[in-house]
């Protein structure tokens, strides 16, 4: 038979945005308070739908900044390096009230990075905890009187990103997106242990990171600003996948 568009219903295509940073030695996620209906008033992930003629990175990163300020990686203009993947898609047809709607989740990671302002149909953006969303290794309990649920099927895309990203950094490099170009081995074991939700032997740690080929690569210089004696500074290597990787310890 030939193929017939009109024998299906139409639907519609967003993008939905886990975007983690390390603030204060915590794993961050940014949420956003929906200013339209539905759910309006709740918090959220930022995101939107997909313009017609418009690629999905390129929704992901335009939804990033209208909602946020901030900027992807790669963005004209861009101020902070971020990384941009796509996570999972979601299509359950009861997740959206207004019609049937597919997301395509993308995972953003990046350093410390400011406080976003809102902007799009959201009338508040802020970073919360990840502790303070959902369950944790560290034994983190969702402050449900403070968030409430997330609109829409949020609550899910928020736990498989903070996953994805719990998982990668045991056997890739991403770990070094969470820090500036320049960093100690004492500020990448605080990224491990914020983004696992654990605490970690620093020697062992130390021995591990530069042990591992193409992860690390000393940069010459040191720097005095965790305090006490100079540390050694150094930037990611060109590995991507870590051999041995940087197994999670056992909660």
């Amino acid at each position: 038979m030939p193929y017939d568009p009109s024998a299906f219903p139409p639907f519609a295509v967003t993008v939905d945005l886990v975007v983690l940073t390390v603030r204060s030695h915590a794993l961050c996620a940014l949420i956003v308070r929906r200013g339209e209906p539905p759910h309006q008033g709740r918090w959220a992930l930022p995101g939107g739908f997909v313009l017609p003629g418009e690629d999905l990175a390129a929704a992901a990163a335009r939804e990033l900044d209208e909602e946020t300020g901030l900027r992807a990686y790669g963005t004209e203009g861009s101020a902070t390096e971020a990384h941009l993947e796509q996570l999972a898609t979601y299509g359950d047809p009861q997740r959206d009230p207004r019609m049937r709607v597919v997301s395509v989740a993308h995972l953003v990671l990046a350093p410390d990075l400011p406080t976003p302002r809102p902007g799009g149909d959201a009338y508040g953006v802020r970073w919360a905890s990840v502790d303070s969303m959902i369950s944790s290794p560290g034994g983190g309990v969702r402050d449900a009187e403070r968030f409430g649920p997330l609109a829409f099927d949020h609550d899910r895309i928020l736990r498989d990103g903070v996953e994805r990203a719990r998982s990668k950094i045991e056997y890739s490099s991403l770990a070094t997106a969470f820090c500036p170009p320049e960093f100690t081995v004492g500020e990448l074991r605080r990224v491990y242990e914020a983004v696992w939700g654990v605490s970690l032997d620093p020697r062992n740690f130390h021995r591990k990171v530069t042990g591992t080929p193409g992860f690390l690569v000393a940069t010459g210089g040191s720097t005095t600003r965790q305090g006490g004696r100079p540390a050694q500074l150094f930037h990611a290597g060109g590995a991507t996948l870590l051999n041995p990787p940087m197994l999670r310890p056992e909660s």
